[in-house]
Protein backbone atom coordinates (compact mmCIF):
# COMPACT_ATOMS: atom_id res chain seq x y z
CA UNK A 1 0.00 0.00 0.00
CA UNK A 2 1.46 3.60 -1.30
CA UNK A 3 1.24 5.81 1.67
CA UNK A 4 0.56 9.50 1.31
CA UNK A 5 4.45 10.36 2.05
CA UNK A 6 5.87 7.50 -0.31
CA UNK A 7 3.37 8.83 -3.04
CA UNK A 8 4.46 12.54 -2.42
CA UNK A 9 8.62 11.26 -2.39
CA UNK A 10 7.92 9.63 -5.92
CA UNK A 11 6.03 12.85 -7.48
CA UNK A 12 9.17 15.12 -5.99
CA UNK A 13 11.65 12.56 -6.79
CA UNK A 14 14.31 14.81 -8.74
CA UNK A 15 15.07 12.34 -11.17
CA UNK A 16 11.34 11.49 -12.24
CA UNK A 17 10.49 12.34 -16.24
CA UNK A 18 7.44 14.16 -16.63
CA UNK A 19 4.77 13.18 -18.57
CA UNK A 20 5.31 15.73 -21.19
CA UNK A 21 9.18 14.39 -21.67
CA UNK A 22 8.08 10.88 -21.23
CA UNK A 23 5.46 11.86 -23.97
CA UNK A 24 7.95 13.08 -26.67
CA UNK A 25 10.76 11.12 -26.08
CA UNK A 26 8.08 8.21 -26.93
CA UNK A 27 7.42 10.09 -29.85
CA UNK A 28 10.94 10.33 -30.90
CA UNK A 29 11.82 6.30 -30.38
CA UNK A 30 8.30 5.59 -32.19
CA UNK A 31 9.59 7.88 -35.07
CA UNK A 32 13.00 6.82 -35.20
CA UNK A 33 11.80 2.29 -34.86
CA UNK A 34 9.34 3.22 -37.74
CA UNK A 35 12.22 4.69 -39.62
CA UNK A 36 14.74 2.23 -39.20
CA UNK A 37 12.30 -0.56 -39.75
CA UNK A 38 11.16 1.31 -43.05
CA UNK A 39 14.83 1.83 -43.97
CA UNK A 40 15.44 -1.71 -43.21
CA UNK A 41 12.38 -2.66 -45.38
CA UNK A 42 13.44 -0.69 -48.61
CA UNK A 43 16.96 -1.46 -48.05
CA UNK A 44 16.17 -5.45 -48.44
CA UNK A 45 13.87 -4.64 -51.20
CA UNK A 46 16.48 -2.86 -53.47
CA UNK A 47 19.05 -5.24 -52.61
CA UNK A 48 16.82 -8.42 -53.34
CA UNK A 49 15.91 -6.23 -56.90
CA UNK A 50 19.46 -5.27 -57.26
CA UNK A 51 20.54 -8.93 -56.86
CA UNK A 52 18.06 -9.87 -59.61
CA UNK A 53 18.81 -7.69 -62.22
CA UNK A 54 22.50 -8.14 -61.92
CA UNK A 55 21.77 -11.82 -62.49
CA UNK A 56 19.47 -11.39 -65.27
CA UNK A 57 22.50 -9.47 -66.64
CA UNK A 58 25.07 -11.90 -66.04
CA UNK A 59 22.43 -14.75 -67.45
CA UNK A 60 22.17 -12.70 -70.71
CA UNK A 61 25.93 -12.20 -70.83
CA UNK A 62 26.57 -16.06 -70.65
CA UNK A 63 23.98 -16.71 -72.90
CA UNK A 64 26.21 -14.42 -75.33
CA UNK A 65 29.38 -15.38 -74.71
CA UNK A 66 28.41 -18.83 -75.05
CA UNK A 67 26.80 -18.62 -78.07
CA UNK A 68 29.84 -16.94 -79.35
CA UNK A 69 32.52 -19.66 -77.97
CA UNK A 70 30.62 -22.92 -79.67
CA UNK A 71 32.79 -22.61 -82.65
CA UNK A 72 35.52 -21.75 -80.58
CA UNK A 73 34.75 -24.98 -78.56
CA UNK A 74 34.15 -27.10 -82.00
CA UNK A 75 37.77 -26.11 -83.79
CA UNK A 76 39.52 -26.09 -80.22
CA UNK A 77 40.72 -22.37 -80.59
CA UNK A 78 41.06 -20.91 -76.88
CA UNK A 79 42.77 -18.07 -78.26
CA UNK A 80 38.99 -16.98 -79.66
CA UNK A 81 37.23 -17.93 -76.59
CA UNK A 82 39.59 -15.95 -74.66
CA UNK A 83 39.24 -13.06 -76.88
CA UNK A 84 35.27 -13.62 -76.64
CA UNK A 85 35.69 -13.78 -72.69
CA UNK A 86 37.82 -10.15 -72.83
CA UNK A 87 34.60 -8.65 -74.02
CA UNK A 88 33.02 -8.85 -70.49
CA UNK A 89 35.25 -6.06 -69.16
CA UNK A 90 32.97 -3.52 -70.19
CA UNK A 91 30.61 -4.74 -67.60
CA UNK A 92 32.45 -3.42 -63.90
CA UNK A 93 30.43 -5.90 -61.88
CA UNK A 94 32.70 -9.10 -63.89
CA UNK A 95 35.20 -9.90 -61.46
CA UNK A 96 36.10 -13.32 -63.39
CA UNK A 97 35.07 -15.41 -66.32
CA UNK A 98 35.20 -19.31 -67.46
CA UNK A 99 34.68 -21.15 -70.15
CA UNK A 100 34.92 -24.91 -68.70
CA UNK A 101 35.15 -27.97 -71.69
CA UNK A 102 32.81 -30.69 -71.99
CA UNK A 103 35.66 -32.35 -70.31
CA UNK A 104 35.60 -30.31 -66.96
CA UNK A 105 39.01 -29.33 -68.15
CA UNK A 106 39.27 -24.84 -68.12
CA UNK A 107 39.15 -24.02 -71.87
CA UNK A 108 39.54 -20.10 -71.12
CA UNK A 109 39.41 -17.87 -68.67
CA UNK A 110 39.13 -14.01 -67.98
CA UNK A 111 40.28 -12.45 -64.79
CA UNK A 112 40.09 -9.03 -64.07
CA UNK A 113 42.85 -8.11 -62.06
CA UNK A 114 45.03 -10.11 -64.98
CA UNK A 115 45.73 -13.35 -62.83
CA UNK A 116 44.53 -16.75 -64.27
CA UNK A 117 45.51 -20.78 -63.86
CA UNK A 118 42.72 -20.80 -59.96
CA UNK A 119 39.43 -20.46 -61.08
CA UNK A 120 38.54 -24.27 -61.99
CA UNK A 121 39.50 -25.30 -58.79
CA UNK A 122 36.85 -23.23 -57.26
CA UNK A 123 34.00 -23.80 -59.81
CA UNK A 124 30.88 -25.46 -58.25
CA UNK A 125 28.96 -28.77 -60.21
CA UNK A 126 25.95 -27.80 -61.51
CA UNK A 127 22.54 -29.38 -61.42
CA UNK A 128 22.03 -31.78 -64.20
CA UNK A 129 18.92 -30.48 -66.33
CA UNK A 130 19.93 -27.01 -65.66
CA UNK A 131 21.10 -24.88 -68.49
CA UNK A 132 21.63 -21.66 -66.07
CA UNK A 133 22.08 -21.72 -61.96
CA UNK A 134 23.53 -19.29 -59.71
CA UNK A 135 25.06 -18.96 -56.09
CA UNK A 136 24.65 -16.16 -54.44
CA UNK A 137 26.79 -15.03 -51.04
CA UNK A 138 26.91 -11.63 -48.84
CA UNK A 139 28.93 -9.72 -51.72
CA UNK A 140 29.75 -12.28 -54.76
CA UNK A 141 27.47 -13.21 -57.25
CA UNK A 142 28.52 -16.70 -59.37
CA UNK A 143 26.40 -17.51 -62.43
CA UNK A 144 26.75 -20.80 -64.74
CA UNK A 145 25.34 -21.13 -68.37
CA UNK A 146 25.69 -24.30 -69.84
CA UNK A 147 26.31 -24.30 -73.83
CA UNK A 148 24.18 -26.70 -75.66
CA UNK A 149 25.01 -27.49 -79.45
CA UNK A 150 22.50 -29.17 -81.39
CA UNK A 151 21.62 -31.83 -78.22
CA UNK A 152 24.80 -32.35 -77.26
CA UNK A 153 26.44 -30.33 -74.52
CA UNK A 154 29.73 -28.75 -75.44
CA UNK A 155 31.06 -26.39 -72.27
CA UNK A 156 30.00 -24.21 -69.69
CA UNK A 157 30.81 -20.45 -69.33
CA UNK A 158 30.76 -19.45 -65.12
CA UNK A 159 30.68 -15.51 -64.68
CA UNK A 160 31.69 -14.29 -61.40
CA UNK A 161 30.10 -10.63 -60.07
CA UNK A 162 31.04 -8.48 -57.03
CA UNK A 163 27.95 -6.40 -55.43
CA UNK A 164 29.87 -3.35 -54.94
CA UNK A 165 26.44 -1.79 -55.58
CA UNK A 166 25.36 -2.61 -52.52
CA UNK A 167 27.71 -0.64 -49.71
CA UNK A 168 27.01 2.39 -51.88
CA UNK A 169 23.36 1.82 -51.59
CA UNK A 170 23.72 1.04 -47.63
CA UNK A 171 25.78 4.21 -47.41
CA UNK A 172 22.92 5.98 -49.15
CA UNK A 173 19.86 4.54 -47.05
CA UNK A 174 21.57 5.09 -43.46
CA UNK A 175 22.26 9.24 -44.51
CA UNK A 176 18.80 9.41 -45.36
CA UNK A 177 17.71 7.71 -42.30
CA UNK A 178 19.51 9.67 -40.32
CA UNK A 179 18.47 12.98 -41.79
CA UNK A 180 14.84 11.74 -41.54
CA UNK A 181 15.52 10.84 -37.69
CA UNK A 182 16.64 14.65 -37.18
CA UNK A 183 13.83 15.74 -38.99
CA UNK A 184 11.45 13.36 -36.35
CA UNK A 185 13.25 14.40 -33.80
CA UNK A 186 12.62 17.90 -34.30
CA UNK A 187 8.79 17.17 -34.91
CA UNK A 188 8.85 15.39 -31.53
CA UNK A 189 10.18 18.69 -29.81
CA UNK A 190 7.16 20.69 -31.13
CA UNK A 191 4.51 18.28 -30.89
CA UNK A 192 5.41 17.48 -27.09
CA UNK A 193 5.43 21.32 -26.45
CA UNK A 194 2.29 21.22 -27.37
CA UNK A 195 1.35 17.98 -25.90
CA UNK A 196 2.52 19.73 -22.55
CA UNK A 197 -0.15 22.16 -22.59
CA UNK A 198 -2.76 20.01 -23.56
CA UNK A 199 -2.18 16.80 -21.59
CA UNK A 200 0.65 17.19 -18.65
CA UNK A 201 -0.16 20.26 -17.50
CA UNK A 202 -3.46 19.34 -16.62
CA UNK A 203 -2.23 15.73 -15.42
CA UNK A 204 0.55 17.60 -13.62
CA UNK A 205 -1.96 20.05 -11.93
CA UNK A 206 -4.04 16.62 -10.87
CA UNK A 207 -0.79 14.98 -9.54
CA UNK A 208 0.03 18.35 -7.34
CA UNK A 209 -3.81 17.91 -5.77
CA UNK A 210 -3.62 14.25 -5.21
CA UNK A 211 -0.05 15.04 -3.30
CA UNK A 212 -1.80 17.89 -1.30
CA UNK A 213 -4.89 15.71 -0.68
CA UNK A 214 -2.60 12.95 0.66
CA UNK A 215 0.01 14.58 2.67
CA UNK A 216 -2.77 16.97 4.51
CA UNK A 217 -5.93 14.53 4.05
CA UNK A 218 -7.40 17.85 3.01
CA UNK A 219 -10.57 16.08 1.24
CA UNK A 220 -12.12 19.73 0.43
CA UNK A 221 -9.38 20.72 -1.98
CA UNK A 222 -10.53 20.32 -5.52
CA UNK A 223 -8.87 19.58 -8.50
CA UNK A 224 -8.74 22.94 -11.48
CA UNK A 225 -11.64 22.09 -13.97
CA UNK A 226 -10.14 21.41 -17.51
CA UNK A 227 -11.31 23.94 -20.74
CA UNK A 228 -11.92 20.94 -23.30
CA UNK A 229 -14.78 18.27 -22.94
CA UNK A 230 -12.37 15.14 -23.61
CA UNK A 231 -11.06 12.00 -21.35
CA UNK A 232 -8.83 14.17 -19.07
CA UNK A 233 -11.76 16.54 -18.22
CA UNK A 234 -13.49 13.38 -17.22
CA UNK A 235 -10.74 12.08 -15.34
CA UNK A 236 -10.71 15.49 -13.33
CA UNK A 237 -14.27 15.73 -12.56
CA UNK A 238 -14.41 12.24 -11.85
CA UNK A 239 -11.64 12.86 -9.23
CA UNK A 240 -13.27 15.70 -7.57
CA UNK A 241 -16.91 13.15 -7.20
CA UNK A 242 -14.04 10.96 -5.68
CA UNK A 243 -13.13 13.63 -3.00
CA UNK A 244 -16.60 14.63 -2.31
CA UNK A 245 -17.54 11.36 -1.55
CA UNK A 246 -14.47 11.03 1.03
CA UNK A 247 -15.27 13.83 2.77
CA UNK A 248 -18.60 12.87 3.21
CA UNK A 249 -17.60 9.51 4.56
CA UNK A 250 -14.71 11.01 6.62
CA UNK A 251 -17.33 13.32 8.12
CA UNK A 252 -19.88 10.41 8.67
CA UNK A 253 -17.21 8.12 9.94
CA UNK A 254 -15.85 10.63 12.39
CA UNK A 255 -19.34 11.42 13.81
CA UNK A 256 -20.34 7.83 13.94
CA UNK A 257 -16.62 7.16 16.14
CA UNK A 258 -17.69 9.82 18.28
CA UNK A 259 -20.98 8.52 18.91
CA UNK A 260 -19.84 4.90 19.63
CA UNK A 261 -17.19 6.21 21.95
CA UNK A 262 -19.67 7.61 23.72
CA UNK A 263 -21.71 4.89 23.74
CA UNK A 264 -18.81 2.44 24.53
CA UNK A 265 -18.12 4.72 28.03
CA UNK A 266 -21.68 4.69 28.43
CA UNK A 267 -22.17 0.72 28.34
CA UNK A 268 -18.42 0.61 30.07
CA UNK A 269 -20.21 2.33 33.21
CA UNK A 270 -23.08 0.28 33.27
CA UNK A 271 -21.27 -2.97 33.13
CA UNK A 272 -19.15 -1.74 36.07
CA UNK A 273 -21.98 -0.86 37.79
CA UNK A 274 -23.76 -4.43 37.59
CA UNK A 275 -20.31 -6.15 37.82
CA UNK A 276 -19.81 -4.35 41.17
CA UNK A 277 -23.66 -5.22 42.70
CA UNK A 278 -22.96 -8.77 41.41
CA UNK A 279 -19.82 -8.50 43.31
CA UNK A 280 -21.17 -7.13 46.08
CA UNK A 281 -24.45 -9.71 45.90
CA UNK A 282 -22.33 -12.58 46.06
CA UNK A 283 -19.42 -11.64 48.83
CA UNK A 284 -22.86 -10.43 51.08
CA UNK A 285 -24.74 -14.05 50.45
CA UNK A 286 -21.35 -15.43 50.89
CA UNK A 287 -20.31 -13.74 54.51
CA UNK A 288 -23.90 -13.41 55.99
CA UNK A 289 -24.90 -16.73 55.45
CA UNK A 290 -21.51 -18.61 56.19
CA UNK A 291 -21.59 -17.42 60.10
CA UNK A 292 -25.34 -18.63 60.92
CA UNK A 293 -24.65 -21.85 58.68
CA UNK A 294 -21.40 -22.37 60.21
CA UNK A 295 -23.48 -22.52 63.57
CA UNK A 296 -26.32 -24.70 62.72
CA UNK A 297 -23.94 -27.08 61.39
CA UNK A 298 -22.04 -27.04 64.41
CA UNK A 299 -25.42 -27.54 66.86
CA UNK A 300 -26.24 -30.02 64.69
CA UNK A 301 -23.12 -31.77 65.31
CA UNK A 302 -23.31 -31.68 69.13
CA UNK A 303 -27.16 -32.73 69.04
CA UNK A 304 -25.56 -36.05 66.90
CA UNK A 305 -22.91 -36.40 69.17
CA UNK A 306 -24.65 -36.34 72.65
CA UNK A 307 -27.56 -37.55 71.82
CA UNK A 308 -26.51 -40.28 69.28
CA UNK A 309 -28.60 -42.96 71.32
CA UNK A 310 -31.88 -41.39 71.01
CA UNK A 311 -31.82 -40.58 67.46
CA UNK A 312 -34.35 -42.36 65.99
CA UNK A 313 -37.45 -41.71 64.84
CA UNK A 314 -38.53 -37.38 63.76
CA UNK A 315 -35.81 -36.52 65.56
CA UNK A 316 -33.05 -38.07 63.90
CA UNK A 317 -35.02 -37.45 60.34
CA UNK A 318 -35.33 -34.05 61.17
CA UNK A 319 -31.47 -33.77 62.16
CA UNK A 320 -30.28 -35.43 59.23
CA UNK A 321 -32.64 -32.84 56.95
CA UNK A 322 -31.00 -29.92 58.64
CA UNK A 323 -27.29 -31.44 57.70
CA UNK A 324 -28.40 -31.91 54.73
CA UNK A 325 -29.59 -28.19 53.77
CA UNK A 326 -26.69 -27.04 55.61
CA UNK A 327 -24.68 -28.68 52.72
CA UNK A 328 -26.71 -27.11 50.14
CA UNK A 329 -26.18 -24.29 51.10
CA UNK A 330 -22.69 -24.33 51.29
CA UNK A 331 -22.38 -26.06 48.38
CA UNK A 332 -24.69 -22.81 46.87
CA UNK A 333 -22.50 -20.43 48.48
CA UNK A 334 -19.60 -22.19 47.38
CA UNK A 335 -20.74 -21.91 43.98
CA UNK A 336 -21.93 -18.45 43.83
CA UNK A 337 -18.26 -17.59 44.81
CA UNK A 338 -16.88 -19.46 42.02
CA UNK A 339 -19.35 -17.82 39.99
CA UNK A 340 -17.99 -14.41 41.12
CA UNK A 341 -14.39 -15.15 41.00
CA UNK A 342 -14.85 -16.81 37.47
CA UNK A 343 -16.18 -13.15 36.27
CA UNK A 344 -14.35 -10.70 37.84
CA UNK A 345 -11.25 -11.97 40.00
CA UNK A 346 -7.91 -11.20 37.59
CA UNK A 347 -6.47 -13.54 35.27
CA UNK A 348 -2.34 -14.68 36.20
CA UNK A 349 -1.30 -16.85 33.82
CA UNK A 350 1.12 -19.12 34.27
CA UNK A 351 2.24 -22.58 32.97
CA UNK A 352 -0.36 -24.84 33.68
CA UNK A 353 -0.43 -28.99 33.39
CA UNK A 354 -4.21 -30.10 33.38
CA UNK A 355 -2.85 -33.24 33.52
CA UNK A 356 -1.13 -33.38 37.26
CA UNK A 357 -4.77 -31.41 37.89
CA UNK A 358 -6.87 -34.26 36.64
CA UNK A 359 -5.19 -36.65 38.93
CA UNK A 360 -5.33 -34.96 41.80
CA UNK A 361 -9.41 -34.22 41.62
CA UNK A 362 -9.37 -37.85 40.61
CA UNK A 363 -7.57 -39.03 43.72
CA UNK A 364 -10.25 -36.25 45.62
CA UNK A 365 -13.27 -38.27 44.34
CA UNK A 366 -11.92 -41.91 45.05
CA UNK A 367 -11.15 -40.86 48.55
CA UNK A 368 -14.93 -39.19 49.20
CA UNK A 369 -16.09 -42.28 47.98
CA UNK A 370 -13.98 -45.24 48.19
CA UNK A 371 -16.54 -48.24 47.54
CA UNK A 372 -17.54 -46.82 44.09
CA UNK A 373 -15.60 -49.24 41.44
CA UNK A 374 -14.45 -46.28 38.78
CA UNK A 375 -11.70 -46.13 35.69
CA UNK A 376 -10.34 -43.17 35.57
CA UNK A 377 -8.30 -42.83 32.14
CA UNK A 378 -6.43 -39.55 32.08
CA UNK A 379 -3.94 -39.10 29.00
CA UNK A 380 -1.12 -36.52 28.96
CA UNK A 381 -1.98 -33.30 27.27
CA UNK A 382 -0.15 -30.39 26.14
CA UNK A 383 0.62 -27.49 28.75
CA UNK A 384 -1.28 -24.71 28.83
CA UNK A 385 -0.56 -20.80 29.56
CA UNK A 386 -3.96 -19.61 31.79
CA UNK A 387 -4.87 -19.06 35.46
CA UNK A 388 -4.34 -22.43 37.24
CA UNK A 389 -6.63 -21.91 40.16
CA UNK A 390 -9.53 -20.88 37.32
CA UNK A 391 -8.48 -24.07 35.50
CA UNK A 392 -8.81 -25.93 38.38
CA UNK A 393 -12.15 -24.84 38.81
CA UNK A 394 -13.03 -25.93 35.05
CA UNK A 395 -11.76 -29.37 35.67
CA UNK A 396 -13.40 -29.99 39.34
CA UNK A 397 -16.84 -29.10 37.69
CA UNK A 398 -16.83 -30.89 35.23
CA UNK A 399 -15.04 -34.45 36.71
CA UNK A 400 -17.07 -33.78 39.74
CA UNK A 401 -20.22 -33.64 36.95
CA UNK A 402 -19.40 -36.79 35.35
CA UNK A 403 -18.40 -38.84 38.36
CA UNK A 404 -22.29 -37.53 40.25
CA UNK A 405 -23.92 -38.96 36.80
CA UNK A 406 -22.66 -42.17 36.32
CA UNK A 407 -23.35 -42.88 40.39
CA UNK A 408 -26.39 -45.25 39.20
CA UNK A 409 -23.85 -47.36 37.14
CA UNK A 410 -22.26 -50.06 39.28
CA UNK A 411 -19.33 -49.76 37.19
CA UNK A 412 -18.14 -46.51 35.44
CA UNK A 413 -15.13 -44.45 33.19
CA UNK A 414 -14.09 -41.21 33.38
CA UNK A 415 -11.67 -39.95 30.61
CA UNK A 416 -9.80 -36.99 30.45
CA UNK A 417 -7.71 -36.10 27.00
CA UNK A 418 -7.02 -33.93 24.50
CA UNK A 419 -7.27 -33.94 20.53
CA UNK A 420 -6.06 -31.84 17.40
CA UNK A 421 -9.16 -30.32 15.28
CA UNK A 422 -8.48 -27.64 12.60
CA UNK A 423 -4.63 -26.90 14.11
CA UNK A 424 -6.08 -26.70 18.21
CA UNK A 425 -6.37 -28.52 21.10
CA UNK A 426 -9.38 -29.57 22.48
CA UNK A 427 -9.78 -31.03 25.59
CA UNK A 428 -12.24 -33.69 26.89
CA UNK A 429 -14.35 -34.95 30.37
CA UNK A 430 -15.92 -37.93 29.12
CA UNK A 431 -18.53 -40.45 31.21
CA UNK A 432 -20.82 -43.37 30.27
CA UNK A 433 -23.30 -42.33 33.28
CA UNK A 434 -26.83 -40.48 33.13
CA UNK A 435 -26.16 -38.26 29.64
CA UNK A 436 -28.56 -35.82 28.69
CA UNK A 437 -31.04 -35.12 25.91
CA UNK A 438 -29.77 -33.77 22.98
CA UNK A 439 -32.56 -31.24 22.30
CA UNK A 440 -32.08 -29.89 25.49
CA UNK A 441 -28.57 -28.60 24.47
CA UNK A 442 -28.68 -25.16 24.79
CA UNK A 443 -29.89 -25.11 28.24
CA UNK A 444 -26.85 -26.41 29.86
CA UNK A 445 -25.02 -23.52 30.24
CA UNK A 446 -27.52 -21.44 31.66
CA UNK A 447 -27.12 -20.84 35.67
CA UNK A 448 -29.56 -22.31 37.94
CA UNK A 449 -30.80 -24.15 35.27
CA UNK A 450 -30.59 -27.94 35.57
CA UNK A 451 -31.25 -30.87 32.52
CA UNK A 452 -32.74 -33.74 35.76
CA UNK A 453 -34.49 -33.36 39.02
CA UNK A 454 -32.57 -32.46 42.34
CA UNK A 455 -34.03 -35.69 43.81
CA UNK A 456 -32.11 -37.90 41.00
CA UNK A 457 -29.10 -35.93 41.02
CA UNK A 458 -28.38 -33.45 43.71
CA UNK A 459 -26.48 -29.69 42.73
CA UNK A 460 -27.30 -25.78 42.16
CA UNK A 461 -27.51 -25.63 38.40
CA UNK A 462 -24.43 -23.01 38.53
CA UNK A 463 -21.02 -25.33 37.89
CA UNK A 464 -21.52 -25.29 34.12
CA UNK A 465 -22.01 -21.89 33.93
CA UNK A 466 -19.20 -21.14 35.94
CA UNK A 467 -16.78 -23.50 33.21
CA UNK A 468 -18.42 -21.65 30.59
CA UNK A 469 -17.33 -17.94 31.41
CA UNK A 470 -13.95 -18.89 33.19
CA UNK A 471 -13.01 -20.78 29.52
CA UNK A 472 -14.71 -17.45 27.75
CA UNK A 473 -12.28 -15.22 29.70
CA UNK A 474 -9.45 -17.43 28.53
CA UNK A 475 -10.14 -16.35 24.91
CA UNK A 476 -11.80 -20.55 24.64
CA UNK A 477 -15.16 -22.19 24.60
CA UNK A 478 -17.09 -25.22 25.51
CA UNK A 479 -19.52 -27.24 23.69
CA UNK A 480 -21.11 -30.88 25.20
CA UNK A 481 -22.00 -34.12 23.21
CA UNK A 482 -24.27 -36.82 24.73
CA UNK A 483 -27.26 -38.85 24.55
CA UNK A 484 -29.56 -40.44 27.58
CA UNK A 485 -28.13 -43.38 29.41
CA UNK A 486 -25.48 -43.24 26.79
CA UNK A 487 -23.00 -40.34 28.95
CA UNK A 488 -21.80 -37.33 27.94
CA UNK A 489 -18.45 -35.42 26.74
CA UNK A 490 -17.68 -31.77 27.33
CA UNK A 491 -15.08 -30.35 24.56
CA UNK A 492 -13.15 -27.19 25.83
CA UNK A 493 -10.37 -25.35 24.27
CA UNK A 494 -7.87 -23.03 26.07
CA UNK A 495 -6.24 -19.92 24.06
CA UNK A 496 -3.09 -19.61 25.42
CA UNK A 497 -2.00 -15.64 25.62
CA UNK A 498 -5.39 -14.59 24.32
CA UNK A 499 -6.89 -11.55 25.99
CA UNK A 500 -8.89 -12.33 29.18
CA UNK A 501 -12.79 -11.90 27.71
CA UNK A 502 -15.01 -8.47 29.49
Amino acid sequence: MITGSSLSDKLMKPGSRSVSARLMWMNVVVSGTVLVLAVIAFFSYDLISFRGNLIRNLATSAQIVGANSVSALLFDDPQSAATTLEALRNSPDVVSATLVASDGQVFAEYQRNGQTGAAATTLPAMTPGRLDQDWVQWSHVLLAHRIVFQGKTEGTVFIAAELRETGRRARQYLLIALGVLLICMAAGLLIGSRVRKLVARPIASLAETARQVTRERDYSVRAAPHQDNDEIAVLIESFNEMLVQIQDRDTALRGARDQLETRVQERTAALRAANRELEAFSYTVAHDLRGPLDAVQGMVYILETLERENREGDRGEILEQMQQATRNMTTLIDDLLNLSRASTTALKREPVRLTDLAWQIAGDLKRGNAERTVEFRIEKVPEIEADGGLMRVVLDNLMRNAWKYSSRHERACIEFGAVRQRGETVFFVRDDGAGFDPKLNDQLFQPFHRLHSRSDFPGTGIGLATVQRILERHGGRIWAEGAVEKGATFWFTVRSGAAAAA
